[in-house]
């Protein structure tokens, strides 16, 4: 299945906060799990992240 064919992807509204900078998160893509809310991250804290990451293999993210 094409990727435009699975129409709008769900949305999960809440009050939470960054656990790296504090900043409020509204909206997520995914509904958190309660047991790690201390481990959400903002957009920006969440790109930031995965840009230090170390690339380790498998499939290209370009």
């Amino acid at each position: 299945m094409a990727f435009d064919q699975q129409g709008p992807r769900p949305s999960f509204k809440g009050n939470w906060a960054c656990s790296k900078c504090g900043a409020k998160i509204t909206e997520l893509p995914f509904d958190p799990d309660p047991a790690r809310l201390d481990q959400l991250l903002c957009r920006d804290c969440h790109r930031e992240t995965r840009a230090n990451r170390p690339f380790r293999g498998g499939r290209s993210r370009y």
